[in-house]
């Protein structure tokens, strides 16, 4: 790999940055595309593993690391890359002129906050943080499609959100063990649950019943956004029905745990994931 003299640090490589790409939504609902849009959209994935990298897991000045990121994202644009999976973004932006660098700072700008703040008080607080997190990676999906526009946008956002939810609730114990609460602190209190209960071998009452509400809101959140495949076509619309697909059997698996994500994470019933598929590609499910 070639090195900047400015990096800060020692940058992961890309096998490293890319390990759960088998596990996570996003990678398993571009399985079902072409294999150039799959690489297209694995190399914005690419970036946004890359971001979170560097924000969670190495050692030293996280910041400087993302500021590094943020100047090596620019050379990106200018198609000067020196790290493997932002040569391999190069491309991508030179063919789809509509994905512009908003979204990419986004997700540097919640890596940037999750070293500054380690828990939200309210649901407005959490979704805030889910509009850098993941929205921006609705919005780069649509821009790889050519097919932006705000409203499908918003609804866009509805699905990361539901997903970015999904992905707290089955990553509790993960969290917790590094710092870090992403139920909000006022559903805490509603459900009686102690933050100190995260951190227990198996889940107790409270927190199951707290879970069962959190579950509920991102399927309220995967509904508020389904519409968005009745207006997409194509490869476009399979993906988004990918993500519904992905979340929705991912919701399942902590309903099916009974809600005790901190014994290990849940896993989806066999087929759950192409039963959610055909069902969102007809206009139905939940």
């Amino acid at each position: 790999m070639t090195r900047l003299a400015e990096e800060p640090f020692v940058a992961p490589v890309p096998d490293t940055v890319m390990a759960r790409a088998g596990t996570e939504n996003f990678p398993v609902a571009i399985r079902l595309l072409g294999a150039r849009t799959r690489a297209r959209l694995l190399a914005v994935y690419g970036f946004a593993r890359l971001a979170d990298e560097l924000g969670d897991t190495i050692e030293g000045d996280r910041l400087a690391a993302l500021d590094w990121l943020e100047a090596e994202l620019d050379r990106a644009f200018a198609g000067r890359a020196a790290h493997p999976l932002l040569i391999a973004l190069e491309p991508v932006l030179r063919e789809c002129p509509s994905l512009s660098r908003g979204p990419f700072v986004r997700l540097l700008e919640a890596n940037r906050l999750d070293q500054r703040l380690a828990s939200y008080e309210t649901w407005e607080q959490l979704r805030g943080y889910c509009h850098l997190s993941a929205d921006p990676v609705g919005e780069m999906v649509l821009a790889v499609f050519d097919a932006s526009t705000p409203r499908r946008i918003e609804r866009a956002d509805a699905i990361c959100t539901a997903l970015q939810l999904v992905e707290h609730c089955q990553d509790v114990a993960e969290d917790f063990a590094a710092g870090r609460v992403y139920l909000p602190r006022e559903d805490l209190e509603r459900f009686g649950c102690g933050v100190e209960e995260l951190g227990a071998a198996h889940a107790g009452a409270a927190l199951r019943e707290l879970l069962a509400f959190e579950v509920e809101r991102a399927r309220g959140l995967l509904a508020e956004g389904a519409p968005l495949l009745g207006e997409l076509r194509g490869r476009a619309r399979l993906a988004v029905a990918g993500f519904l697909a992905g979340g929705r059997s991912a919701l399942d698996g902590i309903e099916r745990a009974d809600y005790d994500v901190l014994a290990g994470a849940p896993v989806a019933a066999r087929g759950r994931l192409v039963w959610h598929l055909v069902a969102a590609l007809a206009g139905r499910g939940r």
